[in-house]
Protein backbone atom coordinates (compact mmCIF):
# COMPACT_ATOMS: atom_id res chain seq x y z
CA UNK A 1 0.00 0.00 0.00
CA UNK A 2 1.36 3.28 -0.48
CA UNK A 3 1.18 6.28 0.49
CA UNK A 4 0.30 9.31 -1.81
CA UNK A 5 -1.48 12.37 0.16
CA UNK A 6 -0.37 14.62 1.82
CA UNK A 7 -2.05 17.93 2.71
CA UNK A 8 -5.76 17.61 3.12
CA UNK A 9 -7.32 17.59 -0.60
CA UNK A 10 -9.93 20.68 -0.46
CA UNK A 11 -10.63 21.58 -4.05
CA UNK A 12 -14.24 21.04 -5.41
CA UNK A 13 -14.63 19.93 -9.25
CA UNK A 14 -18.16 19.59 -8.79
CA UNK A 15 -20.12 21.90 -5.91
CA UNK A 16 -21.93 19.19 -4.80
CA UNK A 17 -19.78 16.70 -4.25
CA UNK A 18 -16.30 16.29 -1.98
CA UNK A 19 -12.87 16.24 -3.85
CA UNK A 20 -11.76 13.95 -6.67
CA UNK A 21 -8.99 12.82 -4.84
CA UNK A 22 -10.50 11.88 -1.93
CA UNK A 23 -12.98 10.12 -3.69
CA UNK A 24 -10.18 8.23 -5.54
CA UNK A 25 -9.25 6.71 -2.40
CA UNK A 26 -12.06 4.41 -1.57
CA UNK A 27 -10.16 2.39 -4.37
CA UNK A 28 -6.45 3.86 -4.86
CA UNK A 29 -5.62 3.93 -1.03
CA UNK A 30 -7.67 1.80 1.16
CA UNK A 31 -9.83 3.58 3.71
CA UNK A 32 -6.98 5.11 5.68
CA UNK A 33 -4.21 6.80 4.31
CA UNK A 34 -1.36 9.32 5.42
CA UNK A 35 -1.81 13.01 5.99
CA UNK A 36 0.36 15.81 6.43
CA UNK A 37 -1.31 18.28 9.00
CA UNK A 38 -0.75 22.17 8.71
CA UNK A 39 1.26 22.40 12.07
CA UNK A 40 3.78 19.64 10.58
CA UNK A 41 2.66 16.46 12.24
CA UNK A 42 1.92 13.57 10.33
CA UNK A 43 -1.22 11.54 10.52
CA UNK A 44 -3.57 9.75 8.84
CA UNK A 45 -6.94 10.59 7.10
CA UNK A 46 -9.89 7.94 7.18
CA UNK A 47 -12.21 7.91 4.36
CA UNK A 48 -13.78 4.58 4.36
CA UNK A 49 -17.47 4.59 6.27
CA UNK A 50 -16.98 1.41 8.43
CA UNK A 51 -13.50 3.09 9.40
CA UNK A 52 -14.84 6.51 10.10
CA UNK A 53 -17.54 5.13 12.31
CA UNK A 54 -15.54 2.97 13.73
CA UNK A 55 -13.04 5.77 14.90
CA UNK A 56 -16.03 7.93 16.28
CA UNK A 57 -16.92 5.52 19.21
CA UNK A 58 -12.96 4.51 19.89
CA UNK A 59 -12.37 5.74 22.84
CA UNK A 60 -8.72 5.79 22.38
CA UNK A 61 -9.50 8.61 19.56
CA UNK A 62 -9.47 12.17 21.91
CA UNK A 63 -11.00 15.12 21.24
CA UNK A 64 -9.04 17.26 22.98
CA UNK A 65 -6.52 18.65 20.85
CA UNK A 66 -9.22 19.47 17.55
CA UNK A 67 -8.38 22.88 17.61
CA UNK A 68 -4.59 22.51 17.24
CA UNK A 69 -5.40 19.72 14.49
CA UNK A 70 -7.02 22.14 11.86
CA UNK A 71 -6.62 20.32 9.14
CA UNK A 72 -6.77 23.44 6.55
CA UNK A 73 -4.28 25.71 8.17
CA UNK A 74 -1.88 26.31 11.40
CA UNK A 75 -3.71 28.85 13.65
CA UNK A 76 -1.48 31.43 14.83
CA UNK A 77 -2.75 32.35 18.69
CA UNK A 78 -1.00 33.39 21.72
CA UNK A 79 -0.81 31.08 24.37
CA UNK A 80 -3.73 33.05 26.21
CA UNK A 81 -5.80 32.62 22.95
CA UNK A 82 -5.31 29.30 23.01
CA UNK A 83 -6.08 28.84 26.71
CA UNK A 84 -9.62 30.61 25.49
CA UNK A 85 -10.29 28.97 22.66
CA UNK A 86 -9.60 25.30 24.24
CA UNK A 87 -12.09 25.87 27.34
CA UNK A 88 -13.78 22.77 27.94
CA UNK A 89 -17.20 22.33 25.94
CA UNK A 90 -19.38 19.13 23.98
CA UNK A 91 -16.91 19.33 21.43
CA UNK A 92 -13.36 19.11 22.64
CA UNK A 93 -13.65 16.88 26.23
CA UNK A 94 -13.79 13.15 26.60
CA UNK A 95 -15.18 11.12 29.05
CA UNK A 96 -15.78 11.56 32.15
CA UNK A 97 -16.15 15.33 31.25
CA UNK A 98 -17.86 15.66 28.20
CA UNK A 99 -20.54 12.40 29.93
CA UNK A 100 -20.77 14.53 32.73
CA UNK A 101 -22.23 17.97 30.27
CA UNK A 102 -23.62 15.44 27.71
CA UNK A 103 -25.97 14.23 30.52
CA UNK A 104 -27.35 17.64 31.77
CA UNK A 105 -28.51 18.05 27.80
CA UNK A 106 -29.62 15.14 27.10
CA UNK A 107 -32.83 15.57 28.62
CA UNK A 108 -33.35 18.56 27.09
CA UNK A 109 -33.31 17.33 23.22
CA UNK A 110 -35.68 14.45 23.44
CA UNK A 111 -37.18 13.22 20.36
CA UNK A 112 -40.62 14.20 21.75
CA UNK A 113 -40.04 17.25 22.69
CA UNK A 114 -38.13 18.46 19.16
CA UNK A 115 -41.61 17.50 17.47
CA UNK A 116 -43.75 19.04 20.11
CA UNK A 117 -41.92 22.68 18.43
CA UNK A 118 -43.71 21.55 15.37
CA UNK A 119 -46.14 23.60 14.90
CA UNK A 120 -44.13 26.54 15.72
CA UNK A 121 -41.86 25.89 13.40
CA UNK A 122 -44.65 25.45 10.63
CA UNK A 123 -45.85 28.85 11.43
CA UNK A 124 -42.26 30.62 11.47
CA UNK A 125 -41.87 28.53 7.77
CA UNK A 126 -45.06 30.22 6.83
CA UNK A 127 -44.56 33.62 7.94
CA UNK A 128 -41.22 33.32 5.59
CA UNK A 129 -42.50 31.78 2.67
CA UNK A 130 -45.45 34.62 2.78
CA UNK A 131 -42.80 37.40 2.43
CA UNK A 132 -40.94 35.64 0.05
CA UNK A 133 -44.04 35.49 -2.01
CA UNK A 134 -45.32 39.36 -1.69
CA UNK A 135 -41.64 40.61 -1.97
CA UNK A 136 -39.64 41.77 -5.14
CA UNK A 137 -37.72 38.84 -6.77
CA UNK A 138 -35.58 37.45 -7.51
CA UNK A 139 -35.42 36.28 -3.43
CA UNK A 140 -32.25 35.69 -1.90
CA UNK A 141 -33.19 32.38 -0.03
CA UNK A 142 -30.17 32.22 2.63
CA UNK A 143 -31.34 35.52 3.82
CA UNK A 144 -35.05 34.77 3.49
CA UNK A 145 -35.26 31.58 4.74
CA UNK A 146 -32.52 28.94 5.44
CA UNK A 147 -30.35 31.42 7.36
CA UNK A 148 -33.88 32.99 9.80
CA UNK A 149 -35.85 29.92 10.17
CA UNK A 150 -33.15 27.87 12.17
CA UNK A 151 -31.86 30.90 13.94
CA UNK A 152 -35.45 32.10 14.85
CA UNK A 153 -36.37 28.84 16.15
CA UNK A 154 -33.20 28.23 18.19
CA UNK A 155 -33.16 31.31 19.87
CA UNK A 156 -36.85 30.80 20.99
CA UNK A 157 -35.92 27.37 22.06
CA UNK A 158 -32.74 28.58 24.12
CA UNK A 159 -34.35 32.05 25.34
CA UNK A 160 -31.42 34.19 23.16
CA UNK A 161 -33.49 37.48 21.84
CA UNK A 162 -33.72 37.01 18.19
CA UNK A 163 -32.77 40.61 17.75
CA UNK A 164 -28.77 39.69 19.24
CA UNK A 165 -28.45 37.71 15.79
CA UNK A 166 -26.64 39.97 13.73
CA UNK A 167 -24.59 39.81 16.33
CA UNK A 168 -24.02 36.20 16.97
CA UNK A 169 -24.27 35.14 13.24
CA UNK A 170 -21.07 37.97 12.45
CA UNK A 171 -18.78 36.50 15.11
CA UNK A 172 -19.84 32.82 13.76
CA UNK A 173 -19.48 33.44 10.32
CA UNK A 174 -15.83 35.12 11.33
CA UNK A 175 -15.05 31.92 13.31
CA UNK A 176 -15.68 29.80 10.71
CA UNK A 177 -13.91 31.34 7.50
CA UNK A 178 -10.74 29.38 6.64
CA UNK A 179 -9.25 32.85 5.57
CA UNK A 180 -9.57 34.25 9.12
CA UNK A 181 -6.28 35.65 10.71
CA UNK A 182 -5.51 34.06 13.66
CA UNK A 183 -5.95 37.81 15.49
CA UNK A 184 -9.59 37.49 13.71
CA UNK A 185 -10.51 33.97 15.06
CA UNK A 186 -9.43 35.06 18.74
CA UNK A 187 -12.11 38.29 18.25
CA UNK A 188 -14.92 36.23 16.94
CA UNK A 189 -14.23 33.55 19.61
CA UNK A 190 -13.97 36.29 22.82
CA UNK A 191 -16.89 38.34 21.57
CA UNK A 192 -19.35 35.15 21.42
CA UNK A 193 -18.15 34.05 25.14
CA UNK A 194 -18.53 37.43 26.58
CA UNK A 195 -21.86 37.85 24.68
CA UNK A 196 -23.10 33.84 25.96
CA UNK A 197 -21.37 34.41 29.40
CA UNK A 198 -23.64 37.76 29.85
CA UNK A 199 -26.74 35.95 28.99
CA UNK A 200 -25.98 33.40 31.47
CA UNK A 201 -25.48 35.37 34.35
CA UNK A 202 -28.65 37.70 33.51
CA UNK A 203 -30.87 34.12 33.52
CA UNK A 204 -29.13 32.97 36.45
CA UNK A 205 -30.82 36.20 38.02
CA UNK A 206 -33.84 36.15 35.92
CA UNK A 207 -35.18 33.00 34.82
CA UNK A 208 -37.38 32.20 31.64
CA UNK A 209 -39.07 29.09 29.95
CA UNK A 210 -35.70 28.73 27.38
CA UNK A 211 -33.40 25.68 27.68
CA UNK A 212 -30.62 27.88 28.72
CA UNK A 213 -32.47 29.10 32.00
CA UNK A 214 -33.46 25.20 32.67
CA UNK A 215 -30.27 24.56 31.61
CA UNK A 216 -28.61 26.22 34.82
CA UNK A 217 -31.08 25.07 37.27
CA UNK A 218 -29.80 21.63 36.60
CA UNK A 219 -29.37 19.51 40.18
CA UNK A 220 -25.27 19.06 38.58
CA UNK A 221 -24.42 22.75 38.91
CA UNK A 222 -22.74 24.47 35.59
CA UNK A 223 -19.81 27.12 36.22
CA UNK A 224 -20.60 30.04 34.10
CA UNK A 225 -18.09 29.35 31.73
CA UNK A 226 -19.30 25.56 31.16
CA UNK A 227 -23.04 26.68 30.77
CA UNK A 228 -21.94 29.90 28.33
CA UNK A 229 -19.68 27.60 26.52
CA UNK A 230 -22.14 24.63 26.22
CA UNK A 231 -24.91 27.52 25.03
CA UNK A 232 -23.15 28.66 22.94
CA UNK A 233 -22.41 25.45 20.69
CA UNK A 234 -26.15 25.13 20.60
CA UNK A 235 -26.59 28.44 19.56
CA UNK A 236 -24.20 27.53 16.62
CA UNK A 237 -24.82 24.52 15.67
CA UNK A 238 -28.79 25.29 16.07
CA UNK A 239 -28.77 28.20 13.29
CA UNK A 240 -25.72 27.82 11.16
CA UNK A 241 -25.33 23.81 10.24
CA UNK A 242 -29.07 23.68 9.76
CA UNK A 243 -28.90 26.88 7.85
CA UNK A 244 -26.68 25.47 5.29
CA UNK A 245 -28.70 22.58 4.66
CA UNK A 246 -31.55 24.22 3.71
CA UNK A 247 -29.52 26.57 0.86
CA UNK A 248 -27.62 23.90 -0.34
CA UNK A 249 -29.98 21.15 -0.02
CA UNK A 250 -32.69 23.62 -2.12
CA UNK A 251 -29.84 24.10 -4.30
CA UNK A 252 -29.08 20.82 -4.63
CA UNK A 253 -33.57 20.21 -5.73
CA UNK A 254 -33.18 23.21 -8.32
CA UNK A 255 -30.32 21.65 -10.07
CA UNK A 256 -31.94 17.96 -9.99
CA UNK A 257 -35.68 18.85 -11.19
CA UNK A 258 -36.39 14.95 -11.16
CA UNK A 259 -35.94 15.00 -7.73
CA UNK A 260 -37.62 18.59 -7.14
CA UNK A 261 -40.84 17.16 -9.16
CA UNK A 262 -40.54 13.78 -6.67
CA UNK A 263 -41.56 15.47 -4.02
CA UNK A 264 -43.50 17.82 -5.75
CA UNK A 265 -45.40 15.05 -6.39
CA UNK A 266 -44.69 12.94 -3.68
CA UNK A 267 -44.41 15.15 -0.20
CA UNK A 268 -44.26 11.77 2.00
CA UNK A 269 -41.17 11.02 0.80
CA UNK A 270 -39.96 14.20 2.68
CA UNK A 271 -37.90 12.71 5.91
CA UNK A 272 -36.76 9.97 3.15
CA UNK A 273 -35.36 13.01 1.00
CA UNK A 274 -34.00 14.84 4.55
CA UNK A 275 -32.09 11.80 5.00
CA UNK A 276 -30.41 11.24 1.59
CA UNK A 277 -30.04 15.15 1.41
CA UNK A 278 -28.28 14.77 4.52
CA UNK A 279 -25.78 11.82 3.20
CA UNK A 280 -25.40 12.98 -0.29
CA UNK A 281 -24.40 17.10 0.85
CA UNK A 282 -22.18 16.13 4.25
CA UNK A 283 -21.73 19.82 5.21
CA UNK A 284 -18.83 19.58 7.63
CA UNK A 285 -16.57 20.64 5.33
CA UNK A 286 -13.28 19.57 6.32
CA UNK A 287 -13.37 16.25 8.84
CA UNK A 288 -13.34 15.60 12.70
CA UNK A 289 -9.84 15.70 14.12
CA UNK A 290 -8.95 13.03 16.99
CA UNK A 291 -5.89 12.16 18.42
CA UNK A 292 -4.69 8.93 19.62
CA UNK A 293 -4.06 8.15 23.22
CA UNK A 294 -3.00 5.01 23.02
CA UNK A 295 -1.15 2.72 19.57
CA UNK A 296 -4.46 1.18 17.97
CA UNK A 297 -5.01 -0.80 14.32
CA UNK A 298 -7.66 1.33 12.30
CA UNK A 299 -8.63 -0.10 8.69
CA UNK A 300 -4.92 -1.93 8.38
CA UNK A 301 -2.96 1.01 9.64
CA UNK A 302 -0.76 1.14 12.75
CA UNK A 303 -1.94 4.43 14.06
CA UNK A 304 0.99 5.25 17.20
CA UNK A 305 -0.23 7.25 20.51
CA UNK A 306 0.01 10.79 19.66
CA UNK A 307 -0.93 10.46 15.57
CA UNK A 308 -3.47 12.96 14.56
CA UNK A 309 -6.48 11.37 12.84
CA UNK A 310 -9.09 13.38 10.25
CA UNK A 311 -12.31 11.62 10.27
CA UNK A 312 -13.61 12.63 6.61
CA UNK A 313 -17.59 12.67 6.81
CA UNK A 314 -18.09 13.69 3.31
CA UNK A 315 -15.76 11.13 1.84
CA UNK A 316 -17.34 8.48 4.30
CA UNK A 317 -20.64 9.55 3.10
CA UNK A 318 -19.92 8.45 -0.17
CA UNK A 319 -17.66 5.04 0.19
CA UNK A 320 -19.45 2.89 -2.35
CA UNK A 321 -18.19 0.01 0.00
CA UNK A 322 -21.13 0.96 2.03
CA UNK A 323 -23.40 2.88 -0.56
CA UNK A 324 -24.87 1.57 -3.93
CA UNK A 325 -24.14 4.36 -6.23
CA UNK A 326 -23.12 7.27 -3.68
CA UNK A 327 -22.51 9.75 -6.21
CA UNK A 328 -26.47 9.49 -7.11
CA UNK A 329 -29.22 11.72 -4.93
CA UNK A 330 -31.91 8.25 -4.10
CA UNK A 331 -34.61 9.33 -2.39
CA UNK A 332 -35.56 5.42 -2.14
CA UNK A 333 -32.76 4.10 -0.98
CA UNK A 334 -33.98 1.21 1.44
CA UNK A 335 -31.11 2.41 4.09
CA UNK A 336 -29.42 5.53 4.45
CA UNK A 337 -27.50 5.05 7.74
CA UNK A 338 -24.75 8.03 7.27
CA UNK A 339 -22.98 9.93 9.40
CA UNK A 340 -23.74 13.59 8.59
CA UNK A 341 -24.29 14.21 12.21
CA UNK A 342 -21.37 12.21 13.50
CA UNK A 343 -21.78 9.07 16.02
CA UNK A 344 -21.08 7.71 19.28
CA UNK A 345 -20.79 10.01 22.39
CA UNK A 346 -20.28 12.84 20.34
CA UNK A 347 -23.23 12.27 17.55
CA UNK A 348 -25.01 16.03 17.00
CA UNK A 349 -27.50 16.09 19.83
CA UNK A 350 -29.76 19.04 18.03
CA UNK A 351 -29.61 16.60 15.04
CA UNK A 352 -33.72 15.60 16.03
CA UNK A 353 -34.48 19.55 15.44
CA UNK A 354 -32.63 19.49 12.53
CA UNK A 355 -34.14 17.19 10.23
CA UNK A 356 -37.41 18.35 11.97
CA UNK A 357 -36.62 22.05 10.34
CA UNK A 358 -35.37 20.63 6.93
CA UNK A 359 -38.61 18.60 6.44
CA UNK A 360 -41.17 21.76 7.31
CA UNK A 361 -39.25 23.87 5.14
CA UNK A 362 -38.85 21.55 2.12
CA UNK A 363 -42.51 20.08 2.42
CA UNK A 364 -43.45 23.73 2.49
CA UNK A 365 -41.35 25.36 0.27
CA UNK A 366 -42.25 22.56 -2.91
CA UNK A 367 -46.27 22.79 -2.16
CA UNK A 368 -45.82 26.78 -1.84
CA UNK A 369 -43.02 26.73 -4.63
CA UNK A 370 -43.92 24.25 -7.05
CA UNK A 371 -42.53 26.49 -9.73
CA UNK A 372 -39.26 27.59 -7.93
CA UNK A 373 -36.35 28.40 -10.00
CA UNK A 374 -33.19 29.46 -10.05
CA UNK A 375 -32.53 33.43 -10.67
CA UNK A 376 -28.44 33.02 -12.16
CA UNK A 377 -26.99 30.15 -13.35
CA UNK A 378 -26.39 27.60 -11.28
CA UNK A 379 -22.41 28.21 -11.81
CA UNK A 380 -22.82 31.45 -10.56
CA UNK A 381 -24.27 30.70 -7.32
CA UNK A 382 -21.72 31.65 -4.65
CA UNK A 383 -20.46 28.56 -2.72
CA UNK A 384 -19.41 28.46 0.50
CA UNK A 385 -15.89 27.11 -0.38
CA UNK A 386 -13.83 29.41 2.21
CA UNK A 387 -16.59 27.95 5.25
CA UNK A 388 -15.71 25.13 7.62
CA UNK A 389 -19.37 24.73 6.96
CA UNK A 390 -19.87 24.09 3.31
CA UNK A 391 -23.56 25.30 1.94
CA UNK A 392 -24.28 28.49 -0.31
CA UNK A 393 -23.32 32.40 0.78
CA UNK A 394 -26.59 33.01 -1.12
CA UNK A 395 -29.46 31.43 -3.32
CA UNK A 396 -31.39 33.87 -5.70
CA UNK A 397 -34.09 32.29 -6.89
CA UNK A 398 -37.84 32.66 -8.58
CA UNK A 399 -40.84 32.00 -6.69
CA UNK A 400 -43.20 32.00 -9.47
Amino acid sequence: MTDTVNLLPTTRTAPLDPPPELLALHTDEGPVSRLDFPNGRRGWLVTGFDEVRAGLIDPRLSARDRLALNPIRKLELTDEQWEQANRPNLLNTDPPDHTRLRRMLTGLFTVRRMRALTPRIEEIVAEHLDAMAAGPGPVDLVTALALPVPSLVICELLGVPYEDRETFQGLTATLLRIDSTGEQVAAAGDGLREYMTGLVRAKRETPDDGLLSELLQNEESLTDQEAAGTGLLLLIAGHETTANMIGLGTYTLLNEPERWAELRAHPELVEQAVEELLRYLTIVHFGLPRTATEDLVLGGREIAAGDPVLLHLSAANRDPAQFDGPEFLDFHRESVRHIAFGYGVHQCLGQQLARNEMAVVFRRLVERFPDLRLAVPAGEVPMRTDMAIYGVHHLPVEVG
